[in-house]
């Protein structure tokens, strides 16, 4: 099963983003969104898991989210990788405390642990919201609608982390619930 760690984006956020892919998808844009009800924060791409190597992840990332309290993200931008006009991904850009850092650290280490690769790269939170097709470019009109996008104040306080399994097939990926770990919670 292929496997990601994340955390569900949900409250004003989820509205205003689920707002800007509606008008986005009536565009003649070549790209893939993502399904509003899928929008999410993640922070392990696990890839293909088998067996007990899944119930071993489920149980070591129990212990690597626990302690870490609710974490509050602010959205702040609109971006692209790499930048417009060659992007391949688009996303929403959260800010989030230094207590996102360090799930993020004890999530790498842990997942590090049971034989998963580490990212390399310093961790950027971020909500893909589409995906360019192959062989695309975005058209001009669609580059200045992007770079128009003016964000309101929007919040939310994320209260859990979640171990998805992705499925893919027509119309987009969809995400089930494998675990779901709470923020917040003392030992």
């Amino acid at each position: 099963m292929r496997l990601f760690v994340a955390i569900p984006v949900e409250g004003e956020v989820a509205q205003v983003l689920g707002e800007l892919l509606d008008g986005w998808r009536r565009e003649s844009w070549p790209v893939k969104w993502v399904r509003s009800e899928g929008l999410h924060l993640t922070l392990k791409f696990l890839g293909e898991v088998q067996g007990e190597r899944a119930g071993a992840l489920t149980e070591a990332l129990g212990g690597a989210v626990q302690g870490t309290p609710a974490l509050p993200f602010s959205l702040t931008d609109i971006g692209a990788f790499p930048p417009l006009p060659r992007a391949r991904v688009l996303w929403a850009g959260l800010e989030a405390d230094g207590a996102l850092e360090l799930l993020v650290h004890r999530i790498e280490r842990t997942s590090e642990s049971l034989g998963f690769p580490l990212e390399g790269q310093a961790y950027r939170p971020h909500v893909t919201l589409g995906r360019v097709r192959e062989g695309a470019r975005l058209p001009s009109a669609a580059i200045q609608g992007i770079e128009a996008v003016h964000l309101p104040r929007a919040g939310f306080l994320a209260d859990r982390v979640v171990l998805y399994r992705s499925l893919t097939g027509a119309g987009g990926s969809r995400y089930e619930v494998e675990a779901s770990f709470p923020l917040g919670v003392r030992s």
